[in-house]
């Protein structure tokens, strides 16, 4: 089976052409090809030779993987099914607002976390995905978007991705050494050229991996937080047993300390009855309080799947939950659901949806 070369660092593609005979100043000629213009075949990169040519198609592919099924939702939100070289499968997403476009990629084939709230959850765990088949969403997604011919654009101007997100199947820091790979390939200034400021990776709270990332991959930090205190948390993650709400918060605080404090979200599933009541929002400030960290708040109402028994609260209340938080000055966007009637919504992934 040919080697793909998406997903190989600079060094690992500099190995393979000077194996071949190339010149080292090649890799970058390569390197741009790939990730710059996002060519797929050997033939397009007219600078280099065609000898070379032919010795990469011999051993080599820049292929993408399958696309199953491509989906957009009625609000214009867009799903795709991907499927690898094994027969695995994942899924994608692309949400277009007016003032921006999020790309959303997964880190695992399923998830073993098993949230109470999260359908991805119900498919159990798979594998983790490799740094080419991590890197292979965003090629796919700016394929699909046509989004090769507006990176020289501003935002705004065109360009149709400015915000990268790890949020889809998976949890992204289980799969650390391979996100981190994918991460710094997609941020390489002399390819995509992504800005680690447009990236955020969101995990549901894996203490010495949090810790590590603040020293590895400066991004945007999401927590799933989902629950101001340890005896619901429980109840809805299983992940809170290992590593519990205080723990959280104190590698949250040693995050923002060394990334030049950044601002940490923290992602909240409302869900009635259960994490939905006013005391909660004022136990949620009492805890970043405490720990002196810059934070947001993304409060989101929990979107339905099969078997999933849990009910969003009114709209009234989970505006009265954010005005709570936004009187103590805390940035608390409530986020619309999003691709719903496609299955795309935030805990709704999972590939036998479609």
């Amino acid at each position: 089976m040919k080697k793909n070369l998406i997903g190989l660092t600079k060094q690992e593609i500099s190995t393979i052409l000077e194996n071949l005979g190339a010149k080292k100043f090649q890799t970058k000629q390569l390197w741009t090809w790939i990730y710059y213009y996002g060519v797929s075949d050997f033939d397009l990169m007219t600078n280099l030779s065609k000898d070379l040519r032919e010795k990469l198609k011999q051993n080599h592919t820049i292929q993408r993987h399958k696309i199953i099924k491509d989906l957009v939702s009625t609000d214009k939100t867009r799903k795709w099914l991907i499927e690898f070289s094994d027969k695995k499968q994942i899924e994608m997403v692309y949400i277009p607002e007016e003032d921006r476009g999020t790309f959303c990629i997964s880190s695992q084939v399923g998830c073993a976390m098993g949230c109470k709230f999260c359908n991805t959850g119900t498919q159990g765990f798979e594998r983790n995905m490799t740094a080419e088949e991590i890197v292979q969403q965003f090629m796919i997604g700016r394929d699909c978007l046509d989004e090769w011919n507006n990176i020289s654009k501003s935002i705004g101007q065109g360009r149709k991705i400015t915000n990268l997100v790890i949020m889809g199947m998976g949890e992204p820091l289980i799969n650390y050494d391979n996100i981190i790979k994918a991460l710094n390939i997609i941020s390489d200034p002399e390819g995509v050229a992504f800005s680690k400021r447009r990236i955020t990776l969101s995990t549901c709270g894996l203490v010495p991996q949090i810790q590590q990332l603040a020293k590895d991959c400066k991004v945007n930090l999401a927590i799933s937080l989902h629950a101001a205190t340890d005896e619901i948390r429980n109840q809805i993650m299983p992940i809170n047993l290992k590593y519990n709400i205080e723990e959280i918060m104190e590698a949250c605080y040693y995050y923002a300390e060394n990334t030049g404090y950044r601002r940490i979200t923290f992602e909240y599933i409302m869900i009635k009855g259960l994490n939905d009541d006013l005391e909660s929002a004022y136990k949620l400030i009492r805890l970043v309080r405490k720990y002196q960290i810059p934070a947001k708040f993304n409060l989101i109402p929990v979107n339905s799947w099969k078997g999933c028994n849990f009910k969003p609260p009114s709209i009234s209340n989970v505006q009265k939950f954010a005005e709570v938080l936004i009187n103590a000055n805390y940035p608390c966007p409530i986020r619309k659901p999003r691709g719903q009637d496609i299955m795309a919504a935030c805990g709704q992934l999972k590939t036998e949806s479609f």
